[in-house]
């Protein structure tokens, strides 16, 4: 058998809709808890400041991620922090400290933590198992360092190629409502 994990590549924590969380008198429900003892997930505020395309990608690898034993099914790369469970905790101090991590392969502060976790995601896998990156297929940003240490068992769907984020979005969004599985090719 072969089992499937996705990685989630990372919301635009610099752009437009992330600074109504990060700006000092936002009110929204979202920013509010960010602001609180409590937090709010990776999930639910990187759907916030992506949109549709996050949204999509995290109803497409619910659908259909299937991890061998003792792995997370979905892990969503964020800056700084290397691969998380959509469900982990950030507050407002922690997402600042994201959004000062360029992403960027010749980034340390970036590449690191995520070569760290990928490498602990690769002990865990078996030889024919894949690690299906749901992000941005036409820079190195997310292939190479994922690349380095994946190796073969790191894919992307073939469908990603020349198509943009909304597009890859509503693609994801539409083949979880069918139960429609994309076709995974190992990235160059």
């Amino acid at each position: 058998m072969i089992h499937r994990i996705f990685l989630l590549s990372p919301a635009n924590c610099t752009g437009k809709r992330a600074s109504f969380l990060l700006r000092k008198d936002a009110r929204s429900a979202l920013a509010q808890r960010l602001r609180s003892e409590a937090g709010a997930t990776i999930g639910e505020v990187f759907t916030f400041m992506s949109g549709l395309y996050f949204r999509g990608k995290l109803a497409y690898a619910l659908a259909f991620a299937d991890p061998p034993d003792g792995c997370l099914g979905i892990q969503v790369i964020v800056p700084g922090l290397g691969l998380c469970s959509p469900g982990a905790v950030i507050n407002l101090g922690g997402l600042r400290a994201v959004a000062n991590v360029p992403v960027d392969p010749g980034n340390r502060r970036y590449v690191r933590p995520l070569q760290r976790d990928a490498a602990q995601l690769a002990g865990r896998l078996h030889p024919t198992d894949a690690a299906v990156l749901l992000g941005s297929i036409a820079t190195a940003k997310y292939l190479q360092p994922l690349k380095e240490v994946l190796g073969p068992r790191l894919r992307f769907p073939r469908e990603f190629i020349g198509r943009g984020d909304m597009s890859r979005g509503a693609l994801m969004l539409r083949c979880a409502a069918e139960g429609r599985e994309l076709t995974y090719i190992e990235g160059s």
